[in-house]
């Protein structure tokens, strides 16, 4: 048989993203990792720092959402599907791997590009100013692929129950957030941290959203912009790549 061109292989990426909005995304986790942990985390940096301004407060909040809610299910997919024996039957389906990685990025990117509305709409009514949405539409989505990327990336580890997966995930997830400009500003860091933060891409997603609200940002804008792209390829080439290589260790 001959194989599927590219217009048919997306198709069927976005028949894999149908499938995983209808299953796994009305589930707890992205309740839990995509809006409340972001909140709480939110909500007691706020109380114990009175001094810190509302944009700065809500680009930390808006990079928090972004960044759990399109990592908060993606890690998962392919364990969960490996434990209900689904994965079988889509490996022997005619779609590629790299169209089946694509498809859960694309799942975890929709939502993470969604919920971004939130934060953003807080910070709208508590009169935070705006002042490049260009800038941040750009950062918001180029983020929400990066963060679902890497989500899936995440996954690539042979584990047929999705507790280790979530347990090696949380590993990365919550030490990036702390070095990632989200509570103590990059410039305001030691030499080692800002080494730590450059290394970062939710360091960048959080820079862009200080500067389109009117915050100091370490880093130009079209730099952010661009590190983000090439952290959201980089993510991307490897999870088709290992994902390819570890599937029939799945199955």
């Amino acid at each position: 048989m001959r194989p599927a061109g590219l217009g048919e292989q997306l198709r069927r990426s976005l028949a894999v993203a149908r499938k995983d909005i209808r299953i796994y995304y009305v589930k707890g986790p992205v309740v839990i990792f995509g809006l409340l942990i972001p909140l709480f985390l939110f909500l007691a940096f706020s109380l114990g720092n009175r001094f810190a301004s509302v944009p700065f407060l809500i680009s930390g909040l808006l990079a928090m959402t972004v960044f759990f809610t399109a990592t908060a299910v993606s890690p998962v997919i392919f364990p969960w599907e490996t434990q209900a024996r689904t994965l079988e039957r889509l490996a022997a389906a005619p779609i590629t791997v790299p169209a089946l990685v694509f498809g859960d990025v694309l799942a975890s990117f929709l939502f993470g590009a969604l919920i971004a509305l939130v934060p953003v709409g807080i910070g709208v009514a508590l009169g935070v100013t705006i002042t490049s949405p260009a800038a941040l539409l750009a950062g918001i989505l180029l983020a929400a692929l990066c963060f679902a990327s890497l989500g899936v990336l995440l996954a690539v580890p042979p584990a047929r129950a999705p507790q280790n997966i979530m347990m090696l995930s949380s590993l990365i997830k919550f030490p990036l957030i702390f070095i990632s400009g989200i509570f103590i500003p990059v410039e305001s860091l030691p030499a080692w941290g800002r080494v730590l933060a450059a290394a970062s891409p939710l360091t960048y997603f959080t820079d862009i959203a200080r500067a389109a609200m009117g915050e100091a940002n370490a880093y130009p804008v079209a730099l952010d912009l661009a590190v983000l792209a090439a952290f959201s390829l980089l993510f991307l080439g490897a999870a088709m790549l290992l994902h390819a290589r570890t599937l029939s260790k799945r199955l």
